[in-house]
């Protein structure tokens, strides 16, 4: 369906647990208050509010966390979401710890595809970040991904001082079928103390390795990445770049928090409460449909990251959904 601004809104991603087996430091470096289990939507409702999304036109579907493959069952979610009638893709974001033994269950349940979040390609560095020691097993896991098939893209949040990581990350699209995509840190929560570099830094030490690099119009998923090529490159280059450069006017999604909040828009706190509809005797799919249609007619305009005192999200990044 298209919002009052007239945006076709096809695109949810479901934040299934606000767990996480890493702490990086600019999410939830000192861990986060956990919501009790019962507070988070079951797979069951899930599949409720996705079967009330496909009857206004949302037909793609992420799938993340927290990190998604910590929660019990998330494999057969998945195979549940991808066989509901009317969901056209779903794909998945994760750290990428857990992922080598399921890859080939992924790919045999038909995941469109998997964005694996690194932020560095050099042990100690990851291990700083993130604040444990399982660089191998990332690796492994992108290694089984690309092994089983999958459409593998990398996410890399655009740090302070990752100048120095840039070009090592960039390398996993050399000589694989990779995207790499850097991401400016989003100020919500940590992030907003954590300002890292913007897309024209990046571009700048990107096109001194390689001097050809240029811009391609090519759709290559649903997010708003802007992509590169080289001929020195298998995969593209992404850049993100929500803060620097505004894309609202093609915003195309909305999202669901592990405990039932419909967010239009990442940057505001406000939202609507799902489950309480779901548990409170009103969950026949009329009545969420309704509800998703009210949400997504009233979505904002525009995000107000430019504006700190605007911003009224107080939660964590891990809370809402990455």
């Amino acid at each position: 369906m298209k919002d009052r601004f007239g945006r076709g809104i096809d695109y949810i991603r479901f934040s299934i647990t606000d767990r996480c087996n890493l702490r990086c430091r600019y999410c939830m470096p000192d861990g986060v208050g956990l919501e009790r289990h019962e507070n988070l939507l079951t797979y069951e409702e899930f599949l409720q509010v996705a079967a009330a999304a496909v009857r206004l036109g949302i037909t793609r579907f992420k799938v993340t966390g927290g990190e998604p493959l910590v929660r019990r069952g998330c494999t057969e979610f998945i195979a549940r979401l991808k066989s509901l009638p009317g969901v056209e893709q779903v794909t998945l974001t994760t750290n990428g710890v857990l992922l080598a033994p399921l890859a080939p269950r992924l790919a045999a349940l038909g995941l469109d595809g998997v964005n694996i979040s690194l932020d560095a390609a050099d042990p100690a560095d990851f291990t700083a970040i993130t604040g444990f020691d399982q660089y191998a097993r990332v690796l492994e896991g992108l290694e089984a991904s690309l092994a089983a098939g999958l459409k593998t893209k990398l996410n890399c949040v655009l740090l302070p001082g990752c100048e120095g990581r840039v070009l090592t990350l960039a390398r996993f699209a050399q000589d694989r079928p990779v995207d790499v995509r850097f991401i400016e840190v989003m100020p919500i929560g940590e992030g907003a103390r954590t300002p890292g570099p913007d897309r024209e830094a990046v571009l700048h030490i990107l096109k001194e390795r390689w001097p050809d690099l240029h811009p391609v119009e090519e759709i290559r998923g649903n997010g708003p990445a802007h992509y590169y090529a080289s001929g020195g490159l298998t995969g593209r280059i992404g850049l993100i770049d929500a803060v620097s450069h505004k894309f609202c006017e093609r915003c195309n999604r909305v999202r669901l928090t592990s405990t039932g909040l419909l967010k239009p828009c990442l940057c505001y706190g406000e939202g609507t409460d799902l489950r309480a509809l779901l548990r409170g005797g009103k969950n026949d799919l009329d009545t969420l449909t309704e509800a998703l249609q009210q949400a997504i007619w009233n979505k904002p305009r525009a995000h107000c990251f430019d504006d700190a005192a605007a911003i009224t999200e107080q939660k964590k990044m891990s809370e809402i959904g990455g």
